[in-house]
């Protein structure tokens, strides 16, 4: 075939409106090209000098600028000179944003609070959504595999990015105009493996990681340190091909006698029932079905299954999914469908196989998730399939270490501009109304550093999109890890004054979540107010809703009161308001710099703080730890940003 797509260009796609959007693809050399679409007709040669395809030249067409369009429209594209032809259905112009960053931006609407309800009302046709393929390769294309994009909707929203669905929501509910979002993310990756190369050589300490980085992509290779660790953890914990010895002892079949098995409640982690091994654990449920679903395909909800999963109904399998099948399967929902023919009136068998090779294994979701019902139907008709299941154990791994760091290079995402050069780059021709960014836990270590490297990504994405003022709004790291008694230094409260520092630039906007995250989860299952928040910043300055507020209370100034200190803030909208009894979070230290917990009273739109221990304070922090008791929010519910008065040195790097 003499004419081929850019992987950006398929069904259900959202091109940006007011905007020169250009299509391309590739044809032989001197083919001529002709594209319509809603009213416009245009030709190009395939002449542009392109490596990409072999034998091929690059073709490009640029379509003039569109209103909003609500009603799916088809671009059919023909090659003349072969008679090729091809057509991309249902497109829709709106506003197309990039979603980037690590697992909490990765992280899907399946897996969010009231996960269930969300998705029920996800009916939404006008918000579409693509995935940008996870990919490492030192030498990628410039093009991208061909993207799925899919319509919101109850049956298919569960994949999309919770951040990016709630934020998306948000526009479209208030505007009308129809959200593309493009996924670009990757869990525990870090800041400079999305940064591009020109830009992390254009600072001393970038040329230097860069120089090891190429030396260590010389080395590594067999006999080096990091390869052979790599390969030593592989040959002593590598369990994938292990065989399915369960099924064939029959613990799938309805018929096989359990009696033996123990007991467990679901969902929970097999480590978390006291069984701190990885391994393969099976899993059995009876359950009677009602007459009323004689006939009738059903659908089995488990959640989450850590990490891949055989799921078998009656003895057959009905559903699996594995990490070499998908990155994200250790906490991807696990959906089936059970064919009408298996089902039974009466007594009736799940079995569910999980294998686990590190960290934890099991069932990880939420007792809400779990949950069998006739295909299509109300919740209320479902038979809930949390509490008491039996178990045996397969296989025991014992306690697997954490594998050792892969080698930079191909095949590890923390390379420096690995993901750029895969997963960046291929967008860059492709109009955005805008990003929105959620990443920097795997950077908390150079919290210090991440102040220069924040600005730098986001002036190298407008560099890149020719768009010097492209909007970026990002999240600030939620509260996440133990409670503590006392003040302290924190390298997680430095990566957020790092990223708060990125508001210098302009167009930025800063979501909070430090009031939403959870001791011992580094995923707050609470995206919506973070989509919120990141929307609030959008509507008011790129939509025109100039009444919005979108921020909560921020540090203006100090003032030095004898034996008190009081903060003046900002954005105070409506007032301060402490959320409980008395306010927290505040800390105050003298000229020794050793900071102890402040009385706090809001005075207007101040706070005064004082504290027996300190005569002269001079010095204030406010939620100065990784996960502070800090309740200061402003009268449209958004909570006060962390801060910090004094410029004693930084603990992080």
């Amino acid at each position: 075939m003499r004419l081929r797509l850019g992987g950006l260009f398929s069904d259900r796609m959202v091109l940006q409106r007011n905007r020169r959007v250009p299509v391309w693809g590739w044809a032989l050399n001197g083919d001529k090209i002709r594209l319509e679409f809603n009213g416009q007709k245009k030709e190009a040669i395939a002449n542009f000098a392109d490596s990409e395809y072999e034998g091929m030249a690059k073709w490009r067409i640029l379509l003039d600028p569109m209103k909003a369009e609500t009603l799916g429209l088809d671009m059919k594209i023909k090659n003349i000179s072969s008679g090729d032809e091809a057509v991309v259905r249902n497109i829709l112009a709106g506003d197309v944003w990039l979603c980037s960053g690590q697992s909490n931006m990765e992280w899907t609407l399946g897996n969010c609070k009231n996960a269930e309800e969300e998705l029920k009302n996800a009916q939404y046709p006008g918000i579409r959504s693509s995935k940008i393929h996870h990919m490492t390769e030192l030498s990628p294309k410039n093009d991208l595999a061909p993207l799925t994009w899919i319509k919101s909707s109850p049956a298919n929203a569960q994949d999309f990015s919770g951040v990016g669905y709630f934020f998306a929501r948000e526009l479209h509910v208030k505007t009308g105009v129809p959200i593309g979002l493009l996924n670009s993310s990757w869990g525990g990756t870090n800041i400079e493996s999305w940064t591009s190369l020109e830009a992390s050589l254009s600072d001393p300490t970038g040329r230097r990681r860069i120089a090891e980085y190429e030396e260590e992509l010389q080395g590594a290779k067999a006999g080096t340190p990091a390869y052979d660790k790599k390969m030593e953890w592989e040959n002593k914990y590598s369990f994938k091909n292990i065989k399915n010895i369960g099924e064939e002892n029959g613990w799938n079949k309805s018929d096989f006698s359990d009696s033996s098995w123990k007991i467990i409640e679901i969902p929970q982690s097999w480590q978390n029932a006291g069984y701190r091994h990885s391994g393969v654990f099976w899993f059995r449920k009876e359950i009677q079905v009602p007459r009323s679903w004689k006939g009738k395909e059903l659908t089995i909800s488990l959640g989450p299954t850590d990490k891949s999963d055989k799921t078998y109904f009656n003895g057959k399998l009905v559903g699996s999914l594995s990490m070499e099948e998908r990155g994200d399967a250790w906490c991807t929902p696990r959906i089936y469908t059970i064919p009408s023919n298996l089902v039974k009136v009466g007594r009736n068998v799940v079995s569910v196989r999980v294998f686990s090779n590190i960290f934890e294994g099991g069932f990880i979701g939420r007792q809400n998730q779990m949950k069998l019902a006739p295909l299509g139907s109300e919740l209320a008709e479902a038979i809930p399939l949390h509490g008491e299941w039996k178990f045996e154990i397969e296989a025991n791994f014992g306690l697997v270490p954490p594998p050792p760091p892969p080698p930079r290079g191909a095949g590890n995402p923390n390379s420096p501009h690995i993901l750029f050069d895969n997963m960046i780059r291929p967008l860059i021709e492709f109009p955005l109304r805008g990003a929105i960014w959620y990443q920097g836990e795997s950077d908390a270590w150079q919290a210090k550093r991440y102040r220069y490297l924040f600005k730098l990504l986001i002036q190298d994405w407008r560099r890149q999109w020719k768009s010097p003022n492209m909007p970026f709004y990002f999240v600030q790291l939620a509260n996440y890890g133990p409670k503590r008694g006392y003040p302290e230094e924190n390298n997680w409260a430095e990566l957020r004054e790092a990223q708060s520092m990125a508001l210098q630039l302009p167009k930025t906007g800063m979501a909070l979540a430090i009031d939403i995250g959870e001791e011992l989860d580094i995923h707050p299952r609470n995206k919506q107010d973070v989509g919120l928040r990141l929307a609030l910043h959008a509507l008011k300055n790129e939509y025109g809703f100039k009444d919005l507020v979108c921020s909560g209370p921020t540090y203006l100034k100090k003032k030095l009161e004898g034996a008190k200190i009081r903060i003046y803030f900002k954005n105070t909208h409506g007032g301060l308001i402490a959320k409980g009894e008395c306010l927290n979070g505040f800390s105050i230290a003298g000229k020794d710099g050793k900071f102890v917990w402040a009385n706090a009273t809001i005075d207007g739109d101040t706070v005064l703080l004082h504290s027996e221990k300190i005569a002269k304070p001079l010095e204030v922090r406010y939620a100065w730890t990784g996960n502070p008791d800090a309740n200061l929010f402003n009268g449209s519910n958004l909570p006060a940003s962390p801060f910090r008065t004094d410029k004693f040195p930084a603990i992080s790097k």
